[in-house]
């Protein structure tokens, strides 16, 4: 069983995944600082100082003047603020991997295209892969 594990383990398209989803995590925590930290600020400054982060809806009777002192009194809250923060990282993560994905594409080579005609034997002239007489010469193939 150990053997087959490690067979398994050591297969180039495990290790491959595993890559990925460590450079995946990476780029995740990339792509959520330059959310937080250099988009946010400015997008919330010209819709009137509105800090993304600490808009939510008090579920509980007390009032909170924000979220972390909503947080520290344990009082249930929906934090739609993290939930648009969380949207606009998965927009410019799904973004990126699409850019990332359509270059590489460009640097691959192309399939070569499918073979749809064959030359006659009598008369060299193309004619389909499928066909049993020739249209030019009109003889069998």
């Amino acid at each position: 069983m150990l053997k087959e594990f490690k067979e398994f383990a050591m297969r180039g398209n495990v290790l491959d995944l595993a890559v990925g989803v460590i450079l995946g995590a990476a780029f995740g925590k990339i792509v959520a600082s330059l959310v937080d930290d250099l988009l946010m600020p400015p997008l919330g400054r010209v819709l009137g100082k509105v800090d993304f982060s600490n808009l939510f809806i008090n579920l509980g009777d007390k009032t909170y003047d924000s979220l972390a002192a909503a947080k520290a009194a344990g009082a249930p809250t929906l934090n739609y603020g993290s939930f648009i923060n969380t949207i606009i990282n998965f927009v410019i993560v799904a973004f990126s991997i699409f850019l990332l994905v359509r270059s590489v594409n460009r640097w691959l080579p192309k399939p070569p295209a499918p073979v749809t005609t064959k030359d006659c034997p009598q008369c060299a002239m193309p004619i389909p892969i499928a066909a049993k007489k020739c249209g030019h010469c009109t003889s069998a193939v």
